[in-house]
């Protein structure tokens, strides 16, 4: 659909685009990319080998907090710190009230446009952390041992022999996050920052091109694809790399460096939890009665209403997907690598993919799809089936098959097994994936801002729009919600034991 779209020639949007949007952003793009893969791969692998393999003061408390950042949509942290660090806001409005003068020289940095880059590299360093750190876990540490006794120093050690064994989780950390960064939309447009999601956003409902808006979502997807194959290239080349023994003594930190450790931790998630969530606290609390009223009411239902719909569409077809892939490894494979690339997909381009579709459909068929809430559940359901497929997946492999076959040996039908074997031995993931789908529909914005039928408000839109507004405190409280939602994902993530301290 996207490379139908370019049969369609649109020389005057282009002679403008490609003259006055397109440099800004390629370069932004490419400022993006360098930025936030230097600040996650910095932060993650160093936050991962602190919690892998060292052992310090406060340890077993603070690494599962570390993970906490991922319950914060990025459009929630960037209208935040933007409330925050504005010439107006609270820091800077205290600073001068307490010390006069100017205010430094790094809140201003921080309130301008490419200060969101801190705020993409803290929301999304997590992807990082959590695949390096079982990677370390996994034997980088009896590696690290290994190499030291054999008398290598322990930054050349770890260089040359711990970092090179956990490469291929880091790089497939590391494309998560860019993916992440690129498919972005609330957090750049809150700033000001200029990117191909916004661009495609303002294209298509700001200038009513929704064939360049396509055309130019096809020029995304560019990227988006060079970092798959980057990715799999990578994890090609090394996968012999990754180890699987079991990891040796953790070192020990003790007096200063122990306590340096913990502090760079409590730092992480002070910069990037508790002083967000305090300052919702602060905005939220004496304007609470006025945000409580029917409208907020009526936006929490039609996110519960298009959660609901999203989530049971998306566990079906994960449903579908696993039973597609259950026999066949090879299938089993290719299907998923389908899957993410769904995932991989900005909320914008689906948006811009859908509609265009949906139009060409509506033109032929006479119907009016493109209007209801169909295009939105199925641009759900592209999206966030991986998301699904990944618990039922997980739960379906510790199905033992006898189970499965004494119910065929009994003769009864297929659809019976399915109902009384199938689906209750599936129950714990089928729980998993909906919440985990439901939440991510409710925190998605691009694609529901731009899909959603006239007048149909949901937190995310909610929030976009008083952000635009710079209603900081009236967006507290829709933020808040979020916030709580997207804790359900983490809290699985951290009951899982994939993060837990040991």
């Amino acid at each position: 659909m996207l490379a139908a779209s370019w049969s369609q020639p649109q020389a005057e949007i282009w002679a403008h685009l490609s003259q006055f949007l397109l440099p800004r952003l390629i370069g932004h793009t490419l400022l993006m990319l360098a930025v936030v893969g230097v600040g996650v791969s910095v932060l993650g692998i160093g936050l991962a080998w602190l919690s892998a393999c060292c052992d310090y003061p406060l340890r077993r408390w603070l690494d599962p907090l570390l993970v906490l950042p991922l319950a914060f949509p990025t459009y929630v942290l960037a209208f935040i710190y933007l409330g925050m660090l504005d010439y107006a806001g609270p820091v800077q409005t205290s600073w001068r009230d307490w010390f006069g003068g100017a205010t430094p020289w790094l809140f201003e940095a921080l309130s301008r446009p490419s200060g969101v880059l801190l705020i993409l590299v803290l929301a999304f360093y997590p992807y990082v952390y959590l695949l390096a750190r079982a990677a370390f876990i996994g034997g980088g540490l009896a590696a690290f041992e290994a190499s030291r006794s054999l008398g290598e120093g322990p930054y050349r050690t770890f260089l040359r022999t711990s970092l090179p064994m956990a490469r291929p989780a880091v790089v497939a950390g590391l494309a998560l996050a860019l993916m992440e960064a690129l498919a972005d939309f609330g957090a750049v447009s809150i700033y000001g920052f200029d990117t191909f999601t916004t661009a495609i956003y303002r294209t298509w409902l700001g200038l009513f091109n929704l064939t360049a808006a396509v055309q130019l979502a096809s020029i995304l997807m560019l990227f988006v694809l060079l970092l798959l194959i980057a990715e799999r290239f990578s994890r090609a080349r090394h996968a012999g790399r990754a180890a699987r023994r079991p990891s040796g003594h953790r070192i020990r930190l003790d007096g200063p460096r122990g306590w340096a450790a913990a502090a760079l931790q409590l730092a992480v998630i002070a910069l990037a939890v508790l002083l967000p969530l305090v300052q919702l606290l602060v905005w939220a609390w004496p304007d609470l009665s006025v945000a409580i009223d029917e409208r907020l009411a009526e936006v929490v239902g039609n996110s519960m209403v298009l959660g609901l719909f999203g989530a049971v569409a998306v566990v079906c077809g994960g449903l579908m997907l696993l039973a597609a892939t259950h026999h066949t490894s090879a299938r089993q494979v290719m299907l998923g690598e389908i899957a993410a690339l769904g995932y991989a997909i900005p909320g914008t381009v689906l948006a811009v993919a859908i509609m265009f579709a949906f139009l060409r459909f509506d033109q032929l068929a006479g119907t009016a799809l493109a209007g209801g809430l169909t295009a939105l559940v199925i641009a759900y359901l592209i999206r966030f089936v991986r998301v699904a497929w990944g618990p039922l997946d997980s739960v379906a492999g510790r199905i033992r098959p006898e189970y499965v076959e004494v119910a065929r040996s009994l003769g009864v039908s297929r659809w019976y097994r399915l109902w009384r074997v199938n689906l209750p031995l599936l129950w714990p993931g089928l729980v998993t994936a909906f919440l985990l789908a439901l939440v991510e529909v409710a925190k998605e914005m691009p694609a529901t801002l731009m899909l959603r039928p006239f007048g149909w408000e949901t937190l995310a839109v909610r929030i976009y729009e008083l952000t635009a507004e710079g209603q900081w405190e009236m967006a507290a409280v829709p933020a808040l919600i979020l916030v709580v939602l997207g804790a359900i994902p983490v809290a699985v993530l951290i009951r899982s034991g994939r993060v837990r301290a040991i």
